[in-house]
C-alpha cells in the first residue's frame, strides 16, 4: 500500500505508473520472514530498465529463495526527484514502498557509462553517503554489475564490491556471504575481506593505485588478501542455469513491451570494436527444447504477443531452424509474434523467412557497421555488400518492406571515402526493393540508417585507438548527411559530445571519481538523455579537478601501457588483442570461432571448452 505522502506527490508528476508498484506478477514477501533484502538498482528510468533481460532474470533469481526478498528500484524522472526531495520521501523498493537504505544489499546493473552520476544520485536519494569509506556499518552493501564494471575504476570509491561477469550464481554466493556475516554480527572490512575471495568478485578499496608523472597507470596492487587478478564469473550450462518462468509486467507501456527469451551467450564473429562480443565469451548455447518451453511458459505467465530470440547474433544460432519450427508450432494458432534482433545479413536463410512468414512482419534489422569492404575487413565484420543487398532481396521477397541498418562512424583507419560509403550501401539497398519484381505490391520501402559514434572499449583489439576528437565527428556526420540523396534514407546520428564523455569514462581511471561526485553535485544526470545532458557541467567539473577529458579519449595507447582494468580478467588475453589490433590497421581479417579458433583464451574460463563446433587453433 503506498504511503501517504507518496500518494500525493504522484499527483504532481508524469507517468506516476512508473513509482507505484502493484503490476502482475511483482513479488511480495513477508519482511519478517526473510534475511536479506535486496534492492535491485537499475540507473535509469522504469521503461528501460523493465525492458532489460538480466534484471528480470536476477530478480526471479533472488526470489525464487524462500531467505531473500527482492526488489525493483529504478532512477525517478527529474520531477519525481523534485518531488521527493521538497517532500522528504526517500528512494523506495517498488514492491513495498520501504526506504532502501533499510535494506541489506543494493545491485545496480551498470550498462552505460553515462549512468554513473545516476548511482550518485540514486544513493543520495536513499539518504546515503555516496563514497563507500563514508558507509561504515555492514549493511546496505553496495554492489555493481553489468558489463561497465570491466573497468570499474571511476565508480570504484562509490560501490563496495563489483560483480564480473555472469551473475546467475555469484549473486547466491554473495547472499549467502552476506547472510552469513548478519548472522555473525561481522563488520563491513572482514566482510569485504572474504567476498574478495569469492570468484569474480573485485573490492576496489583492497587495492592501491599508483601513476607515471604523464598521468598513465604505473601500478594496481592487491593488499589484505585479495587476489591479484579477478577472474570473471561465468554460467556453464544454459540449459541447466535458473531461467524465469514468468516476468513482471509492467503497468505503463516499455522501450520493450514484449517477452524475450536468450537463446545464447558469447559470440563467433569478433568484430574489433564490440564489447559485448569479448566480454560475454565463451561461446553456450542453449537447446531449442529448452528455449521453447521457456517462451510458452513466460507468454502464458505475462500474456504477451511477441516473443523476442536473444543472442548478441540471433542468426548465428547453430539450431535455429529447429527452433523456429518448434516456436510455429504453437505461435502460429496464438497469433504470438517471433522477432529476430540482431541478425547478420551473410547467414539469414530464406528458408527461415518462409517458416516466419505467417506470423506478423517487424522491419529487419542489420548492422554492416562500415560503409566499405575495406573498412568491414579492418574491423572484422566479415559481410560484404553482396551479402547485404542479398539478404535484403530475400527479405523483400518474403514481404519486409522496413530494413534498419546500424553504422558507425570514426572507426579506426576510417576515411572520408568510408563515410560516403554508408549513403552509397543504404541507396543500393533501396534500389534492390524497386528492382525486384517479388516486392509486395503496392508498398514503398524505408531504409532507416542510425549511425554512432565510435568509442573505444576496454577488453577489445580498439582499447589502445583514440576516439576522433569532436570537430572531426561532427565533420563526418556534415559529409554523411551531404551524402543522402533520397527521401527513402532516414538518418540518425548520435549526439557527439555524450559519445565523447563515454569514451572518457569507459577507459577512465580512478581519479575521475572525483570529477564524476563533482558534475553530479553540480547537477548532472541521466547524462544519456539528450534533453538532461550538462556537457557544460561535465567541462567545468574535468576543468576543477585538473583533468583532461582528450587524455582519456582522444590518446593513442601504447602497447605496453598499464591500463586501469589490467587486474580484471576476462578471459581474453592482452597478447590476442594486440594481435587483431595489428591485423586491423592491415585491413586483414579473422575467420569466425566456428571456422578457426583464433586461441583467444576464453576457453580457459570454461574447463577448457568453448563453442562445440569451435575447430583447433591455426
Amino acid at each position: 500500500m503506498l504511503d501517504k505522502k507518496l500518494e500525493r506527490i504522484l499527483c504532481a508528476v508524469q507517468k506516476p505508473g512508473r513509482y507505484t508498484g502493484g503490476e502482475l506478477n511483482s513479488v511480495v514477501k513477508d519482511k519478517s520472514k526473510v534475511d536479506i533484502r535486496y534492492a535491485f538498482c537499475f540507473p535509469d528510468t522504469y521503461e528501460i530498465g523493465m525492458s532489460h533481460l538480466g534484471m528480470k532474470i536476477l530478480y526471479s533469481l533472488a526470489n525464487a529463495r524462500e531467505d531473500t526478498w527482492c526488489e525493483r528500484v529504478f532512477a525517478p524522472w527529474t520531477d519525481m526527484e523534485q518531488q521527493m526531495r521538497e517532500n522528504g520521501v526517500p528512494l523506495y523498493g517498488l514492491e513495498s514502498g520501504d526506504p532502501i537504505r533499510e535494506f541489506d544489499l543494493l545491485g545496480f546493473t551498470l550498462q552505460y557509462e553515462l549512468s554513473f552520476s545516476n548511482v550518485l544520485n540514486m544513493l543520495d536519494l536513499a539518504g546515503l553517503p555516496v563514497r563507500s569509506s563514508d558507509r561504515t556499518s555492514l549493511t546496505p552493501i553496495v554492489a555493481a554489475g553489468g558489463p561497465c564494471v570491466c573497468n570499474s575504476e571511476p565508480i570504484a570509491p562509490f560501490v563496495d564490491l563489483c560483480m564480473l561477469g555472469e551473475g546467475e550464481e555469484v549473486t547466491n554466493d554473495l547472499i549467502d556471504l552476506l547472510k552469513k556475516h548478519k548472522k555473525l554480527g561481522s563488520d563491513k572490512q572482514t566482510f569485504l575481506r572474504e567476498a574478495a575471495q569469492i570468484e569474480g568478485i573485485y573490492v576496489p578499496s583492497l587495492y592501491d593505485v599508483t601513476y607515471h608523472e604523464d598521468g598513465t597507470v604505473q601500478t594496481v596492487t592487491a593488499r589484505d588478501g585479495a587476489p591479484a587478478t579477478v577472474k570473471k564469473r561465468i554460467v556453464s550450462d544454459l540449459d541447466t542455469m535458473f531461467c524465469p518462468d514468468s516476468f513482471v509486467v509492467p503497468s505503463i507501456e516499455v522501450v520493450h513491451d514484449r517477452t524475450t527469451t536468450e537463446i545464447f551467450r558469447g559470440c563467433i564473429r569478433g568484430c574489433r570494436f564490440c564489447q559485448a562480443g569479448f566480454l560475454y565469451r565463451p561461446i553456450r548455447e542453449k537447446s531449442p527444447d529448452v528455449i521453447n518451453a521457456q517462451c510458452k511458459s513466460i507468454c502464458d505467465a505475462t500474456g504477451y504477443d511477441e516473443i523476442s530470440l536473444c543472442s548478441l547474433s540471433s542468426s548465428d544460432y547453430s539450431r535455429m531452424e529447429e527452433l523456429i519450427r518448434k516456436l510455429i508450432a504453437w505461435t502460429d494458432d496464438e497469433k504470438i509474434n517471433v522477432a529476430l534482433p540482431s541478425l547478420r545479413a551473410d547467414n539469414f536463410p530464406r528458408e527461415l523467412m518462409e517458416k516466419l512468414a505467417g506470423v506478423r512482419r517487424s522491419s529487419l534489422t542489420f548492422a554492416p557497421e562500415a560503409g566499405t569492404q575495406r573498412l568491414r575487413d579492418a574491423i572484422n565484420k566479415n559481410v560484404t555488400q553482396e551479402e547485404v543487398l542479398h539478404t535484403a532481396k530475400q527479405a523483400f521477397s518474403g514481404g519486409w518492406t522496413a530494413v534498419k541498418l546500424y553504422f558507425m562512424i570514426g572507426l579506426p583507419t576510417e576515411t572520408d571515402e568510408d563515410v560516403q560509403g554508408i549513403a552509397d550501401l543504404a541507396q543500393k539497398v533501396v534500389d534492390a526493393y524497386y528492382a525486384n519484381p517479388d516486392k509486395p505490391k503496392g508498398k514503398s520501402v524505408t531504409v532507416s540508417v542510425s549511425t554512432a559514434s565510435f568509442v573505444p572499449k576496454p577488453f577489445t583489439p580498439f582499447q589502445w585507438e583514440p576516439q576522433d576528437d569532436t570537430e572531426t565527428i561532427l565533420r563526418k556526420q556534415a559529409l554523411l548527411k551531404d551524402s543522402v540523396h533520397t527521401r527513402k534514407v532516414s538518418l540518425s546520428c548520435h549526439h557527439s559530445d555524450t559519445s565523447f564523455l563515454e569514451a572518457v569514462f569507459a577507459r577512465g581511471d580512478r581519479r575521475l571519481s572525483e570529477v564524476l561526485e563533482t558534475a553530479w553535485r553540480k547537477g548532472c544526470r541521466f547524462d544519456g538523455w539528450e534533453d538532461q545532458f550538462r556537457f557544460d557541467l561535465w567541462q567545468e567539473a574535468f576543468a576543477e579537478c585538473g583533468l583532461d577529458m582528450a587524455f582519456y579519449a582522444n590518446r593513442r595507447r601504447d602497447f605496453d601501457e598499464v591500463f586501469p582494468w589490467d587486474h580484471l580478467d576476462y578471459g581474453v588475453s592482452k597478447a590476442y588483442l594486440r594481435r587483431e589490433n595489428e591485423k586491423a590497421h592491415k585491413s586483414e581479417t579473422t575467420p569466425h570461432c566456428r571456422l578457426r579458433c583464433g586461441g583467444c583464451g576464453a576457453d580457459k574460463l570454461n574447463g577448457g571448452k568453448c563453442d562445440a563446433r569451435c575447430q583447433t587453433v591455426d
